[in-house]
């Protein structure tokens, strides 16, 4: 017989479609957050059962307890005010040296202040306890009441040891926060009482109504405590809510403010008062177990967010201020501290906008929007990290290493330190400045594309591909670069010659290794490519000529003229003035040409390089008054008019007008008398 056939397998369950998914979750998100609000409003309901609690607490058990301890209150408050009062100062001269500080110093002051006032805390909660276990109650023997107030002091006065830290009250050279000092003190003093409230409730209060009473009761005072901490911060945010939108905006320049910057600083306090109203409904509705751990996380976010301020705020007045370097220093590498403030403030200011990310990271964690700890820890954040790091400090050391090779190139440049640099070493330096600088640009281009997982093997290829594509098509630019290569290996000219290139004459400004750039006598810039340069005529190496070609009348005598411009030379080299300029004897050449009205002597004189042109602007001042004194003249061009003649050889008649003028009776100038 034959085998029945298999059964048909069973067809899959269809996939629901999208819009299927989007609403069974959004469904789902709706009912969660129906059920969420409908228990917290039955919490809310159940809201004043909470402080059901207090009605078992007697007001003569708590007035009990306090007179139980307060001799040792006393003595603590006492002996802290006594530590205070003789470290304050050491207080006042920490906040006097701390004024006008750099930025290191001042924060190493700020920290010994801080672990001063830490050393007085803790030497008054060690007395405290040294007291209470010594002189009061039995010798040895620390009561729970004593012992619970001796820890709450400790912690409460760390507390508001950091307060102070950040606050600094009563010194604003060490505030680490852009504040006023009477903004400080108003901030510290009530945000002090806050974390009293707080800190004594919490840590003495309840416990002793828990051990007198019940656990039911401590959990309603704590309630209680908290509620009545929550509702003093909003009080104080609302009181408070012009002045710190003043002092986010700038005090001066709120009104003139815009956009959404404004509008985030005159509100800010909404945020404020929504997360203290949620603190609110946890305090009524959850009074133990769950508020704690909130008020502990609120704790960490307020304190990242207040070093935060105090980091960025730091490092924003370290850049006001500017970087200064040593004044010797500064003489041998005058540009190093430009180059310092162009970068840092940059470099800072990113910086800053680090430590936002960071503690904007930090308060996402904490409120446990997301996990960023797991993702820090996990391989795409450690990877995504290294690669950050990594970048960084490749771009970090790229710019040392410019920064150096810069400052080496300035120390080299400079005259007023070892031996004075030529032009040519003044123009090979600064190409090798640029030339590095390129080169280091693509180098660290390149190392950071490998960092971030670009593979630059094919980027090679591909440049040297295109390349040889650009070298076809832009032979003028490579022609421009060889040319280039050759006239600085030939040292043809350098910064600060007197050169002429081309048709164009005049001073070389700047040399790169594609074009020259020439500043003319009429002041005109001219950038002139070596694709262009056929020839080029440096009027500056070793020494220069001053040529002088001299005419005179055909009736004068050769040796006169040679005679006045020896001695306007002598003259010329007694000047102090003109003495270095001159390198040799007057060279005379003698009659060079016969001219139509005038023959030319010649004689040249030998100057230091670029100095000819000033020496015979000088020598031909000398010759002319020479010249003028001994009556040798200097002609200017004749004309001859003729008249022309006609056939018979006869010149038309010339008619001349001659104009005589003599002194009339009645002062008129005499008729014109006409003559043929």
């Amino acid at each position: 017989a034959e085998a029945p056939p298999p059964a048909a397998a069973a067809e899959p369950a269809a996939e629901p479609s999208l819009p299927r998914r989007i609403a069974e979750a959004t469904q789902e998100v709706t009912e969660r957050l129906a059920a969420d609000a409908e228990q917290l409003w039955e919490r809310l309901l159940q809201a004043p059962a909470n402080f059901s609690g207090l009605s078992g607490v007697k007001l003569d058990l708590l007035t009990g307890a306090v007179l139980d301890l307060a001799v040792v209150i006393a003595t603590t408050v006492a002996l802290f005010l006594l530590f205070r009062a003789l470290a304050k100062r050491a207080f006042r001269s920490i906040g006097r040296k701390a004024a006008g500080s750099g930025l290191l110093l001042t924060w190493t002051l700020m920290l010994a202040a801080t672990l001063l006032d830490v050393l007085v805390v803790v030497a008054a909660w060690g007395a405290g306890y040294l007291l209470t276990v010594t002189v009061f109650g039995d010798f040895g023997d620390v009561g729970i009441r004593q012992s619970l107030y001796l820890n709450a002091f400790l912690l409460v006065e760390l507390a508001k040891v950091v307060l102070r830290a950040v606050l600094s009250p009563a010194t604003g050279a060490l505030r680490p926060v852009p504040i006023s000092d009477a903004a400080a003190r108003q901030l510290a003093a009530w945000l002090g009482f806050v974390v009293s409230l707080v800190g004594y409730g919490q840590l003495l209060v309840v416990p002793i109504v828990n051990q007198n009473v019940s656990s039911f009761a401590g959990s309603s005072v704590a309630a209680l405590i908290v509620l009545l901490a929550i509702l003093i911060v909003a009080v104080l945010v609302l009181a408070k809510r012009r002045p710190v939108a003043a002092w986010l905006l700038g005090e001066r320049h709120l009104e003139e403010r815009a956009g959404l910057l404004r509008f985030l600083a005159r509100n800010w306090h909404v945020p404020v008062l929504l997360y203290l109203a949620v603190l609110l409904v946890l305090a009524v509705t959850r009074p133990g177990g769950v508020l704690m751990p909130v008020l502990v996380a609120s704790a960490e976010i307020l304190a990242a967010v207040l070093v935060g301020v105090a980091v960025a705020s730091a490092l924003k007045r370290s850049t006001a201020r500017g970087v200064q370097v040593p004044q010797q220093v500064s003489r041998q590498l005058p540009l190093l501290e430009r180059r310092l403030n162009a970068f840092v403030p940059k470099a800072l200011f990113i910086l800053r906008l680090v430590i936002a990310l960071a503690v904007t990271a930090f308060v996402i964690h904490t409120v446990d929007l997301v996990d960023v700890r797991a993702w820090l820890e996990s391989q795409v954040g450690v990877e995504v990290t290294g690669i950050l790091i990594s970048v960084i400090l490749i771009l970090a050391f790229s710019w040392l290493l410019w920064l150096a090779l810069s400052s080496w190139v300035d120390y080299r440049l400079n005259p007023e330190f070892g031996s004075v640099p030529t032009a040519r070493e003044r123009t090979l330096l600064t190409l090798l400045r640029n030339a590095a600088t390129i080169a280091l640009i693509v180098i660290t281009f390149m190392f950071v594309l490998s960092e971030i997982g670009i593979d630059i093997a094919p980027l090679l290829a591909s440049a040297g591909v295109l390349g040889l594509a650009i070298g076809f098509g832009a032979q003028k630019l490579v022609q421009d670069i060889i040319t280039g290569i050759f006239i600085q290996f030939e040292n043809a000219m350098n910064v600060g010659e007197v050169v002429t290139v081309g048709s164009t004459t005049g001073t070389v400004e700047r040399l790169t290794i594609r074009s020259v750039s020439l500043r003319d006598l009429s002041g005109v810039f001219h950038i002139i490519p070596f694709s262009s340069v056929d020839m080029v005529s440096n009027y500056m190496r070793g020494y220069g000529h001053f040529v002088c070609d001299m005419g005179i009348a055909y009736r004068e005598r050769i040796e006169d003229a040679k005679q006045a411009m020896f001695d306007a030379f002598a003259e010329l080299r007694a000047l102090p003035e003109w003495q270095a300029a001159i390198l040799d004897e007057l060279q005379w050449f003698g009659l060079v040409s016969f001219g139509d009205s005038a023959v030319v002597v010649r004689a040249r004189i030998k100057c230091a390089p670029g100095l000819q042109w000033g020496v015979g602007r000088a020598y031909n001042e000398i010759l002319k008054r020479i010249f003028d004194e001994r009556g040798i003249e200097i002609p200017f061009p004749h004309q001859t008019v003729y008249f022309g003649e006609d056939k018979e050889g006869k010149a038309p008649p010339a008619h001349l007008v001659v104009s005589r003028a003599r002194q009339a009776r009645g002062g008129e100038e005499a008729a014109p008398e006409t003559a043929s």
